[in-house]
């Protein structure tokens, strides 16, 4: 129960920060945190620790928890790289992946289509999170598998952001559709250039991340 409330807790916390009612630098009290969720500091604790790992939240010791968003080019930077990593996954995914596999992926993809069909966005990125997992996994590569799993949780808050982009639910599952078919075929190019082009963020999407985020200084 501690666990799905320190989620819960986790995205409500990726709301404040990214609509702007903590912006970047500001500490995060715990006690008012704990009294406004109403509830013990250990899920709140855990919730704070979440946000560290995907990088919105600076633990610095003896001061607190600090918001801090990433400047653009550092957040292109992680893209760029997310996109490659997905890119080489495919690539060995289209070579190794098991039949089983296959059809994990078209159950995620099912699943994905539910959340599209009731305009479920954080029902779509869970989903979605199975999907490039189950790749990250089909990879045979563990090493891999664990370096982007990393990288993954890092941009959390921001992939599942970009899902509110009007249109790009329906388009994630497209490209969703096109990678499954790549890797069914064994394509390997084909697997790879269809998960770097679903995984980079550009133009619009880009756009629309940049225009969620606050960018000032964190304290030193």
């Amino acid at each position: 129960m501690e666990k799905r409330r320190a989620d819960s807790i986790a995205q409500e916390l990726e709301e404040l920060i990214f609509n702007g009612t903590f912006a970047d630098g500001d500490r995060l009290d715990e006690v008012r945190l704990a009294e406004r969720f109403k509830v013990s500091r250990t899920p709140l604790r855990e919730a704070i620790q979440r946000l560290a790992l995907s990088g919105l939240v600076k633990l610095i010791p003896r001061r607190g928890a600090f918001v801090c968003q990433p400047g653009p080019l550092e957040l292109m930077e992680m893209f760029e790289v997310m996109a490659e990593l997905e890119a080489v996954c495919g690539r060995l995914a289209a070579k190794r992946i098991s039949e089983d596999a296959i059809n994990e992926l078209k159950e995620a993809n099912r699943n994905c289509q539910a959340a599209v069909d009731t305009d479920d966005t954080d029902g779509y990125y869970l989903e979605n999170e199975k999907f490039h997992n189950i790749i990250y996994r089909e990879s045979g590569n563990s090493f891999l598998e664990q370096e982007a799993r990393r990288l993954h949780k890092r941009l959390k808050p921001f992939r599942r952001l970009q899902l509110r982009l009007r249109g790009r639910m329906e388009q994630s599952m497209a490209e969703h559709k096109a990678i499954v078919e790549a890797l069914s075929n064994n394509e390997s190019d084909l697997a790879a250039n269809e998960l770097r082009d679903h995984v980079a963020v550009q133009g619009e999407k880009f756009h629309y991340l940049m225009a969620n985020l606050k960018k000032t200084t964190i304290p030193a």
